[in-house]
């Protein structure tokens, strides 16, 4: 008979080999189903080249943990227009303006479908919101909503007033910090999250530890990365229990479960509201009025207006947060770019002090900086993927139909074919060439292009330019004794969306004209 050491030793081990068990027995299942469905039936394409794969897995072992770094480096050995087959997904990674011009405007509508990614699906209430919707009737319903009520010029336009105090409120918080240091990551992630709560939800979550109550910086961070760490099962959606296996669906349980508490809370307010016609709306107030008047064939439910909000919220904060610390970290790192941004805005605005939104028409170089920040550090490193809805040509290769496709709008950036001197900060490169960031222009779609660019590019354009002009006037940018910009840790945290690893800390002398 054993005796209770011996049984603790025996549990012991198997607690140890159950892992080696458990991905074992994951691989054979993959190996399995790979060996029975063959090669069988497979008529020969023209694909893109791309590197050798491996049996099952085929590309994803080449990935790494910073995918927008692992394609760029494959597309300068293989070209543009790369093919790869991650797991059972056939995948055409893009790399360039030209291929990019190709993929996104002759054959925008072959493209226009979103792969239905299983974090999405949980986040966003089944893929209702706007980014992941499915192509369709529904689709262009919400769309159109978004852009004429919510994120047209005139909407834009009527938070204006929010822009202007919340970039008052970001500026009394950090001179308070002087003669101090202050943790501007910080700082600009509170402004971001403000803005876009108010112009959703009507008011400010961080007064009274609301802020933190709440846990957006958390809830936040583990949304990005969920949704834009490329999790193992979403290369092999057949078998959507390796979700369970890998922990990932646990994750984005409770993470959709803790925002859908949140969303219910703002959403009761405004039931229960008490305000008059003609007041200012909200982005929640014009969803329920939609979903109160709409005698179409397809109404907005409750989780449909979540999912949309849902989209805003996460996809507002970070592209203005995002932006703005690149670029505040950029200007620090470039003492000369800093110089004549700060000349401008000064002779600009005067003894004024506060910048108005009609001061920066005139701010020509503020908006060469800003163009400067998306092309080396675009808030969504790979932008949100498409999938071709038939076969295509593009670039002389054969594309079939469901295939995923990537546009890595980083490796875009820093291509020497489109720009000189690529991993140069230059904001002069705009002054002299005419392009923008609007989608036309396929150097710079950092919102994409064709009928999925992003609709709030006037919202998000607008949150970063007023601040990021207010910040060069109101103070003069040091870093913290003993710092040097060789100093900063410029690592990047790959997600949907791409931010610094650390914050990025400063002194802050308040200018006095």
């Amino acid at each position: 008979m054993a005796t209770p050491f011996q049984l603790l030793q025996e549990a012991t081990i198997l607690r140890t080999i159950q892992p080696y068990f458990l991905f074992a027995t994951i691989f054979l299942l993959i190996l399995l189903k790979h060996l029975i469905k063959g090669n069988q039936g497979r008529r020969k394409l023209n694909l893109p080249p791309g590197p050798s794969k491996l049996p099952i897995i085929g590309n994803l072992h080449q990935l790494g943990n910073m995918p927008h770094l692992s394609l760029c480096r494959l597309s300068q050995k293989f070209g543009p227009i790369i093919h790869l087959q991650l797991g059972e997904i056939p995948t055409v990674v893009v790399s360039s303006a030209r291929v990019a011009k190709e993929v996104m405007k002759t054959h925008d509508l072959a493209l226009a479908r979103r792969p239905q990614i299983f974090s999405a699906k949980h986040l966003f209430y089944n893929c209702t919101d706007m980014a992941f919707s499915p192509y369709g009737a529904y689709w262009r319903h919400i769309r159109k909503i978004c852009i004429l009520q919510l994120l047209g010029d005139k909407a834009v336009e009527s938070f204006s007033f929010i822009r202007q105090e919340e970039v008052t409120r970001l500026v009394h918080r950090i001179t308070e910090s002087y003669p101090g240091t202050t943790n501007l990551s910080k700082m600009l992630g509170i402004y971001a999250n403000d803005i876009i709560c108010r112009a959703a939800f009507g008011r400010s979550f961080t007064e009274g530890g609301e802020y933190d109550r709440h846990g957006f910086k958390t809830m936040l961070d583990e949304f990005q990365e969920l949704l834009g760490g490329l999790s193992l099962g979403d290369f092999f959606p057949s078998m959507e229990w390796i979700h369970m296996i890998t922990g990932v669906k646990s994750r984005l349980e409770s993470t959709a479960r803790r925002f859908d508490c949140f969303f219910n809370e703002v959403i009761e307010e405004h039931l229960n509201s008490k305000k008059n016609k003609g007041d200012h709306q909200d982005f929640v107030d014009v969803l329920l009025e939609n979903k109160n008047s709409d005698i179409s064939d397809m109404p907005l439910t409750m989780d449909n207006i979540k999912a949309i909000i849902l989209n805003m919220f996460a996809a507002g904060t970070d592209t203005s947060f995002i932006t703005l610390d690149w670029g505040m970290t950029e200007l620090i790192m470039n003492p000369r770019v800093m110089k004549k941004a700060h000349a401008e805005v000064r002779s600009i605005v005067g003894d004024r002090r506060n910048v108005l939104e009609d001061d920066l028409i005139q701010m020509k170089y503020l908006k060469a900086v800003i163009k400067e920040i998306f092309r080396l550090h675009p808030p969504a490193p790979l932008l949100v993927p498409r999938e071709s809805m038939e076969e295509i040509t593009v670039d002389g290769y054969v594309i079939p139909a469901k295939t995923r496709f990537f546009v890595n709008a980083w490796a875009m950036g820093r291509d020497p074919e489109s720009w000189k001197n690529p991993e140069m900060f230059e904001p002069e490169r705009f002054l002299e060439r005419n392009i923008d960031f609007k989608g036309q222009d396929f150097e710079l779609i950092p919102f994409g292009t064709g009928r999925r660019i992003c609709p709030a590019i006037d919202f998000a354009t607008a949150s970063v330019e007023l601040p990021l002009a207010q910040l060069l006037y109101s103070f003069d940018w040091e870093l913290p004794p003993g710092i040097q910009a060789k100093d900063l840790d410029m690592t990047e945290v790959f997600g949907i969306t791409m931010y610094r690893k650390s914050n990025l800390i400063v002194v802050a002398k308040p200018y006095v004209p």
